[in-house]
């Protein structure tokens, strides 16, 4: 049984790390990257909703995340990067359209789904070739990332149930699944990032950039009107 957690799956409050204060943060960055490192999983701030994590490079870690989320292989999940230089060593190719859109949200709401390079060491599910990434407009998020490098997340919720917007909702759900909760109080809101095909430049999923804001840099056009 993982430190901190009891025999009910709850968390004691040492699992419940306090990021919003310099003196504590480093070292509740440095626990939770621990935790990732040997293949835990550990709760996370984003700027949309908070988000559950693994090392991204750890099949053990991946096939937890997804246990806890209560989903399968064909619900593979996005990746989260600390620098938009890291999609160089992730994706086979991104198009000039693509490229203008990470430089135009990046770190930000919206995740791209690109074709992963060949050969990577991971496994993240059925993902048909493909991987999605995006940079986190979130200081906590990156610093954990630039010691962990790319992580699996996804929301830190049950699948089908309300997304967690604190760190106490998460773990209201969540409860021992992960060994660390990184508090760093209430997310913006409730909707989560955006997800654009790069390779069609289609909306798959609307969150919180709008279609006339991706306009604004590429043809992106919505899956609805596509049909």
């Amino acid at each position: 049984m993982c430190p901190g957690v009891t025999d009910s799956g709850a968390v004691d409050d040492e699992q419940m790390r306090d990021v919003t204060d310099p003196q504590t943060r480093a070292g509740a960055l440095n626990a939770a990257a621990a935790v990732v490192r040997r293949g835990g999983l550990v709760v996370m701030p984003t700027d949309t909703v908070y988000g559950i994590g693994a090392d991204a490079f750890s099949p053990t870690g991946v096939a937890a995340l997804l246990a806890a989320k209560g989903r399968g292989r064909g619900q593979p999940p996005p990746v989260l990067i600390a620098d938009a230089r890291a999609v160089l060593g992730l994706a086979r190719e991104v198009s000039a359209d693509a490229q203008a859109l990470t430089e135009a949200f990046w770190p930000g709401p919206l995740t791209l789904v690109v074709t992963a390079q060949p050969g990577l060491t991971w496994d993240l599910g059925d993902t048909g070739g493909t991987v999605a990434l995006r940079v986190p407009d979130h200081d906590v998020a990156r610093a954990l990332l630039q010691r962990t490098g790319p992580m699996a997340v996804s929301s830190a919720n049950l699948s089908g149930a309300p997304p967690a917007t604190t760190a106490d909702d998460a773990r209201a759900q969540l409860g021992g699944r992960a060994e660390v909760y990184l508090d760093a109080g209430p997310t913006p809101g409730d909707a989560p990032s955006t997800i654009v095909d790069a390779r069609t430049l289609r909306i798959l999923r609307h969150g919180v950039l709008d279609l006339a804001a991706l306009r604004e840099v590429a043809d992106v056009v919505d899956e609805e009107d596509s049909r």
